[in-house]
């Protein structure tokens, strides 16, 4: 059996409906002492969901999420980890390969706090992306839990209303007429609100004129756009290949992947100019030339696209575009010098490249063999072990093996940042230490890919809608009834209730009727 509300006129209404569906009677105690309806004209009085009594526990999940509060709370939790996250860069755009060393070098404690906290790559954490969902989720049950009984109120509203119902709308009006005065005045009110595009409905001698309905449907269009916008920004995270924004520094001449995606860019050349006189050695223009290559099935390396890359002039291709967004001097080489410790003679140098050091390479100085035994980009010492911290030559240190041709077995050097340390090799009979230093230009580039972009634009435009339907269009309702001799009418609108007074003057002094309306 099916629970309801029976309304006097006869209507069986839903458990929770507190105006009648049919004419609009208050059914509550509550609701017939107030003297207007204003509030819960939103839905016609018709229950939602969310206000059921009895609840099983989807209803308390539908119940929480429902919730406007909860969803503001939520908006406002995102609000402020997104601007967390602005505080330093995230990981993506700092092009350390060691994260943690670069927030602790660069920013101190705070650095260091803000790594270990997660909010270095906040916008690919899972709390991030949950909440995301959560304010996802809320849109959707708020919007449904509304526009369900919204659709039902303005799909089934009838034009004949109960009287109680017209005089408790907050525009209302009632005076004694006859019949032959009424269909005079009642015919003039109905050619006067046709000019205002009213939409005119008539049933057993009652009037419901109406217009801008589709601005109720607004905020729901709203919530439709920032649902889309919300599903666009969740791909990002979720799909692979959909989202990337990631710092890549190439050094010239050198070719390098570009980060999850089947492509490698080579830095042809790297072009610098920069301001004379005053602002001497500032940068004017900075430009790489680009070459973009693809594997083809027998994996060698295929130019695909060329193009020169300036700032904000990047280079596209297919969804991938490379801006031009920093660049840096950094060393490519270090010289060495080999001398005989005994006569301080400088045999000769060698170059080592700090970024391709194979194993078996061999030095040649003189009649002497040297070989990279072990190599270290940025040396550290951790419980009393070299070890590196990253893969950037910022503290480069070297195990040479040092030994005369057909030698079986030589000497071993400590180099570190140059230095030869002879501490740890007193009784060596020939020192490696630093000759110079061979720099080259790395030209810093953003990756960007981003295919949910035309669904955040979709999104962005449709929300844009919603919101003016909703902020600039109004539903306005009259409802007139003649009953007993007495003409009754009463007006209702969503939203600019001083514009619908002023029209509804400005009808009556049109047809004669001395309106006495406004009844809060």
């Amino acid at each position: 059996m099916i629970e309801n509300t029976k309304c006097e006129c006869g209507h069986n209404n839903p458990i929770g409906t507190i105006l009648c569906e049919h004419c609009g009677k208050p059914l509550t105690e509550e609701m017939k002492e107030k003297k207007t309806i204003e509030r819960e004209m939103r839905y016609e009085g018709t229950a939602r969901r969310s206000q059921k009594q009895t609840k099983n526990w989807i209803d308390q999940i539908w119940s929480f999420f429902s919730s406007v509060k909860v969803a503001v709370i939520l908006i406002l939790i995102t609000l402020v980890a997104a601007g967390i996250g602005t505080i330093f860069p995230q990981e993506r755009l700092t092009g350390s390969s060691n994260p943690e060393l670069f927030y602790k070098e660069k920013y101190g404690v705070w650095g260091e706090w803000y790594y270990q906290l997660g909010f270095s790559d906040m916008y690919n954490s899972w709390w991030f992306v949950t909440l995301i969902a959560m304010i996802g989720v809320s849109l959707v049950i708020c919007s449904l839990d509304r526009v369900i009984p919204l659709y039902r109120a303005l799909k089934n509203q009838t034009v004949v209303k109960s009287t109680d119902f017209i005089l408790r709308q907050r525009i209302s009006h009632q005076e004694t007429i006859d019949q032959k005065e009424k269909e005079e005045k009642v015919q003039k009110l109905i050619e006067a609100l046709k000019k205002r595009y009213y939409h005119i409905r008539e049933e057993d001698g009652s009037i419901l004129a109406e217009k801008g309905r589709i601005s109720r449907w607004g905020p729901y269009i709203n919530h439709i756009g920032l649902i889309i916008f919300l599903f666009g920004v969740l791909l990002r995270s979720l799909v692979p290949g959909w989202y990337l924004d990631q710092a890549l520094y190439i050094r010239e001449g050198d070719t390098v992947k570009v980060p999850e995606m089947p492509y490698y860019v080579k830095n042809e050349r790297f072009k610098l100019e920069t301001y004379q006189g005053e602002y001497a050695g500032v940068p004017k223009k900075y430009q790489t030339d680009a070459v973009l290559y693809q594997k083809d099935p027998s994996g060698k390396l295929v130019p695909v696209h060329k193009q020169s890359i300036l700032v904000n002039h990047p280079l596209e291709y297919k969804d991938l575009l490379l801006y031009q967004m920093d660049f840096r001097v950094e060393p490519k080489a270090i010289k060495l010098k080999v001398v005989e410790k005994k006569t301080k003679k400088v045999l000769g140098q060698f170059a080592v490249n700090l970024r391709e050091i194979k194993p078996d390479q061999v030095y040649r100085v003189a009649d002497l063999e040297i070989r990279a035994l072990e190599y270290y980009p940025d040396f550290a010492l951790e419980d009393g072990r070299p070890i590196t911290e990253s893969q950037e030559p910022n503290r480069p240190a070297f195990i040479f093996e040092v030994k005369k041709k057909g030698q079986k077995q030589g000497e071993k050097s400590w180099v570190i940042s140059g230095q030869n340390t002879d501490q740890l090799t007193p009784n060596n009979q020939y020192d490696i230490d630093l000759a110079g230093l061979e720099m080259a230009q790395s030209s810093g580039l953003m990756v960007r890919v981003d295919k949910s972009l035309p669904i955040i634009f979709v999104g962005g435009i449709i929300c844009l809608i919603g919101l003016v339907m909703g902020f600039y269009w109004h539903h306005r309702r009259v409802w007139v009834r003649y009953q007993d001799g007495v003409l009754y009418l009463g007006a209702h609108t969503n939203k600019s209730w001083f514009s619908l007074r002023r029209e509804l003057d400005q009808i009556a002094k049109q047809i004669g009727i001395n309106l006495k309306l406004i009844q809060e």
